[in-house]
């Protein structure tokens, strides 16, 4: 077993309304195997102990599926590891003596709830605008009787990876948010099911993605680069043709 020995920088704030700030926090003996955010139970164990608020941070499945956990790490979305999310960055990537410089994703649109938590619901009324298919109820389709080409599937499969963590909004100098909306876009805008809404669903979640307060691209490509799930840039420019397809052939 390795160990190490860091120092974090963990920003601490109680809501967006107050002032945040960097705390210091030495840690000890930290196990090479254990995930950055089996570190920061860790951390809260000590904290809790010497009876300090732990630190706020957001996760569920810890397995890179669910999309919750994010934080920037040393100025990074999700931490160093290219196509890696937080809860799948290992402490064997840090050095001894290591200093970590951990926030929240910075955004206007991302408010913080506490600490490394942000309000990502906007994500989830651009998803409600039109992220959806309508289908009739009862039994499933015969897998067999819509043929789709593997080139199709696998496009389509490749944009349903994105996770809506939201690092594309964080590493965007625009915060934009439309790898996001165009991997959506896209997932469905390939396959035959979506093609009825098609039209309708680009207007829609631009307008809501609009509204929201995102900002526009301006093909930095930092979204791509630091995307834990490698979602290409080419989703945004699908997004483009769908919208300017639907609002010049109504």
């Amino acid at each position: 077993m390795s160990v190490i020995n860091i120092t974090l920088q963990v920003w601490r704030q109680r809501n967006s309304d107050a002032e945040g700030r960097f705390e210091t926090y030495p840690l000890q003996d930290i196990d090479t195997d254990m995930s950055f955010l089996e570190m920061l139970d860790v951390l809260n164990e000590d904290l809790t102990a010497k009876s300090i608020d732990p630190v706020a941070f957001d996760h569920d499945c810890r397995e890179g599926i669910c999309g919750c956990c994010g934080a920037v790490v040393n100025g990074v979305a999700h931490g160093p590891e290219k196509k890696t999310t937080l809860c799948q960055l290992h402490m064997r990537h840090f050095k001894n003596g290591d200093e970590i410089f951990i926030e929240p994703y910075r955004s206007q649109v991302f408010l913080v709830k506490k600490d490394l938590i942000v309000d990502r619901s906007s994500f989830e009324r651009i998803m409600q605008a039109g992220g959806f298919v309508s289908v009739n109820t009862g039994g499933a389709i015969e897998a067999n009787a819509i043929p789709i080409s593997s080139l199709k599937a696998e496009d389509a499969m490749d944009a349903a990876s994105c996770i809506g963590c939201g690092a594309c909004v964080a590493s965007c100098p625009n915060a934009a948010a439309m790898l996001f909306t165009g991997a959506k876009i896209s997932q469905l805008a390939i396959l035959p099911q979506g093609d009825p809404e098609r039209k309708a669903r680009a207007i829609a979640m631009l307008e809501q993605m609009d509204k929201e307060g995102f900002g526009n691209c301006t093909n930095a490509r930092e979204c791509e680069e630091q995307c834990p799930k490698g979602i290409s840039i080419k989703n945004i420019a699908r997004f483009n043709y769908e919208y300017f397809r639907a609002i010049f052939s109504s």
